[in-house]
C-alpha cells in the first residue's frame, strides 16, 4: 500500500528566528515592513498579520523584529528533510514550505501509522518547528490536507494537527469540502470562482473540465487529478550529501554549555536522518561551539565524543552530549554549533545469535560503558589488556575502555605457556608479606599449599624476580596466590619469605 505523510511548515519564517525550545517575550517576521509571522506572546499583544512595524512597536514595545530570510528558510527546510530520512529515504520538497514522505513501506518498521506519526511529531518538536502532519493515499492529497491543516492566522506555535485518510473512499470526502483557494493555479481566478458559486473542490470537479481548462490551464487540472490519484506523480528525492557537517545559528548568546543541547539535538536529528539514509554508524562526533566574530574572534570550542560502539540512534547521542556539556566550562558566550561526523562505518546488521547475552545484548552493555566515560572521564573507564611479560605485577596494563582492542590481537600478548595458568581474578597492588606460625605461612588462618609450584625468573633487564607460585588454601577454604622469594647468593638455611599476591573468586 503506498501511503504519503505531507508536512507543512507554516510558520518556518519565525521559527527559524525563535523555536519552540526558545523562551521568548515576543517575535514578529517582517516582509516589506508588514507583519509575517508572529510569537503566541505577539499575537497576544493584538499583533496580527499585515500590520505595520510602528504599529508592532506601539502595541509590544519590547517585541524582536526580524526580516524575512529566505535563505536561512531554505537550510531550514533542507534541515528538517534531512532529519526526515530516518523514516523513510523518499522525501521530496514540494511548495510552500512542505515536505512530502513516502511511508508505505516503513509502517509495519515503525509500529503503524499511529505510532510513525507520533514519531515524526516529536522529531519536528525537537527540531524546533511548528508543522501541520496529515496522511493520504496521494501525494498531492497530503499536501493539501498539510496545508489545510495549518491552523488560523492566529500565529500560534502549536499549529494544525492535520488529518489522516488511508483509504480513497474517506479521501474524496475530504478533499471534496476543501477550498478551491488551497490549489495553487486557482488563487488566480478565485474572483471567477466566487462568482460561479465554486467554493470547494467537489464543486470545482463537477465543471466541465474542456471549458475550465481553456479559462484556467491545465495545470489546474494536473494538480486536481493527482490529488484524486487519477493520474500518476513524479518526485526528486531527497539525496543526503556524501560527507556530514551542519551547522546552527543560536537565537542568542548562550554562556552555559547545558543549555546548548536543544541545539545540539537539532543538528543529532540531521546526523540520523543522514546516517540511515547511507546505511552508515558513526563513532566519533564533534560538537563546535561557535563564539564572537570580530575583533574578538576565538576559534570554535570542540566537543569530541568517541563511541566504543558504532550507532545510528539519537537518543543514545543525547544522552552523551547531555553528560558531557554538564560539565563543559565555556571560555566565551556560543553564537552557534557545528556537528561534524568525524569517522562512520557501514552500518552493522542485526545480531543472528539465538539467545541473548545474560543481562542484556552487547549493545546495551557498550551504551553504559559510553555512558560512564561521558559522565566520569575517559581517564577513569578503563579495560584490562595483557602484555608480554611474565612478571605478574607488569603482565596487565590499563587502557581506555574505548580503545579498539581485537581478541586475538589480546590473546597475541600473552605469554603461550601463561594463558592456560590459573591466575586469581584480585591481584594486590603490592604483595603483603605473611607471618611464619609452625613453618607454614600465615594469613589469618595456617595456609596449605594445594599446588605444585610455579617458578618465574624474569626481569633481568630491569628488576629481576625468582619467585616460586603456589595456591594455598585457608581453614575457611578461600583460595590464595602466594610465593616463596628465593634470595639470589643466599645459602641454603636462610629462612624462606611467604607473600600474599592475589586472591581467588
Amino acid at each position: 500500500m503506498r501511503l504519503w505523510i505531507g508536512l507543512s511548515l507554516p510558520q518556518l519564517a519565525l521559527d527559524i528566528f525563535s523555536p519552540h525550545w526558545c523562551s521568548d517575550a515576543g517575535s514578529v517576521v517582517l516582509e516589506g515592513e508588514r507583519v509575517l509571522a508572529m510569537s503566541p506572546a505577539a499575537h497576544a499583544a493584538g499583533i496580527r498579520p499585515g500590520m505595520r512595524r510602528g504599529g508592532v512597536l506601539m502595541l509590544l514595545p519590547e517585541a524582536r523584529l526580524h526580516e524575512r530570510d529566505p535563505r536561512r528558510e531554505a537550510e531550514a527546510l533542507n534541515a528538517v528533510a534531512l532529519a526526515m530520512l530516518q523514516y523513510t529515504p523518499q522525501v521530496a520538497l514540494a511548495e510552500e514550505a512542505t515536505l512530502l514522505m513516502d511511508i508505505g513501506a516503513s509502517l509495519r518498521l515503525f509500529g503503524g501509522i499511529r505510532a510513525l506519526c507520533a514519531r515524526v511529531r516529536a522529531s519536528l518538536r525537537a527540531l524546533g518547528f511548528t508543522a501541520s502532519i496529515s496522511c493520504a493515499p496521494t501525494a498531492r492529497a497530503a499536501w493539501l490536507l498539510a496545508r489545510c491543516g495549518r491552523g488560523g492566522s492566529g500565529g500560534g506555535s502549536g499549529g494544525g494537527s492535520g488529518s489522516r485518510a488511508l483509504r480513497m473512499v474517506s479521501l474524496e470526502r475530504r478533499l471534496d469540502r476543501l477550498p478551491v483557494a488551497l490549489l495553487p493555479p486557482a488563487r488566480s481566478y478565485l474572483g471567477w470562482f466566487e462568482g460561479i458559486g465554486c467554493e470547494r473542490l467537489g464543486e470545482l470537479r463537477r465543471l466541465p473540465r474542456p471549458g475550465l481548462q481553456r479559462r484556467c490551464g491545465r495545470a489546474l487540472l494536473d494538480m486536481l487529478d493527482a490529488a484524486y490519484g487519477l493520474c500518476p506523480e513524479l518526485f526528486e528525492w531527497i539525496a543526503p550529501p556524501e560527507s556530514f557537517r551542519a551547522r546552527l545559528e543560536l537565537f542568542d548568546r548562550i554562556e552555559q554549555a547545558d543549555l546548548l543541547l536543544a541545539g545540539a539535538h537539532h543538528l543529532v536529528l540531521q546526523l540520523t536522518g543522514w546516517l540511515c539514509a547511507r546505511q552508515l554508524a558513526v563513532e566519533r562526533i564533534t560538537l563546535l561551539m561557535e563564539h564572537e566574530r570580530g575583533r574578538v574572534a576565538m576559534p570554535p570550542t570542540p566537543l569530541e565524543i568517541a563511541l566504543a560502539e558504532p550507532t545510528w540512534r539519537d537518543e543514545h547521542l543525547v544522552r552523551l552530549l547531555r553528560e558531557r556539556l554538564a560539565k563543559q566550562e565555556l571560555a566565551a558566550p556560543v553564537i552557534g554549533l557545528g556537528l561534524e561526523a568525524g569517522q562512520v562505518r557501514a552500518m552493522a546488521p542485526p545480531s543472528e545469535s539465538l539467545f541473548p547475552e545474560p543481562g542484556g545484548t552487547e549493545e546495551d552493555r557498550m551504551r553504559m560503558l559510553e555512558l560512564l566515560v561521558a559522565r566520569l572521564g575517559p581517564e577513569n573507564v578503563l579495560q584490562a589488556l595483557p602484555r608480554a611479560d611474565y612478571r605478574p605485577e607488569v603482565a596487565n596494563e590499563w587502557v581506555p575502555v574505548q580503545q579498539k582492542v581485537r581478541e586475538a590481537e589480546r590473546a597475541a600478548r600473552l605469554p603461550p605457556d601463561v594463558a592456560s595458568l590459573p591466575r586469581p581474578s584480585w591481584l594486590l597492588a603490592k604483595p603483603i608479606a605473611l607471618l611464619m606460625r609452625n613453618h607454614r605461612p600465615f594469613y589469618g588462618s595456617p595456609l596449605t599449599v594445594a599446588s605444585t609450584p610455579e617458578r618465574i625468573e624474569a626481569g633481568w633487564w630491569s628488576e629481576t624476580q625468582t619467585r616460586d607460585y603456589f595456591i594455598a588454601e585457608g581453614q575457611d577454604h578461600t583460595l590464595y596466590w602466594i610465593y616463596r622469594e628465593r634470595i639470589v647468593g643466599a645459602g641454603e638455611d636462610a629462612a624462606p619469605r611467604w607473600y600474599l599476591h592475589g586472591l581467588f573468586g
